[in-house]
């Protein structure tokens, strides 16, 4: 397995919005599940719940 495949680019998604508004990387081997944070959606303009996505 070459070192870049263990990585992989998500992308979040806000819970209340729906808007895609950020990609981050993923370590696929740590993280199985779908990752959720907390961040700043600027439509929104407050902190909320993104989710990743497929």
């Amino acid at each position: 397995m070459a070192k870049n495949d263990r990585r992989i680019k998500v992308t979040l998604e806000c819970e209340v919005c729906k808007q895609r508004n950020y990609i981050t990387m993923k370590n696929r081997n740590n993280d199985r599940e779908r990752i959720e944070m907390k961040k700043y959606c600027r439509f929104d303009r407050v902190h909320t719940l993104h989710k990743e996505t497929r």
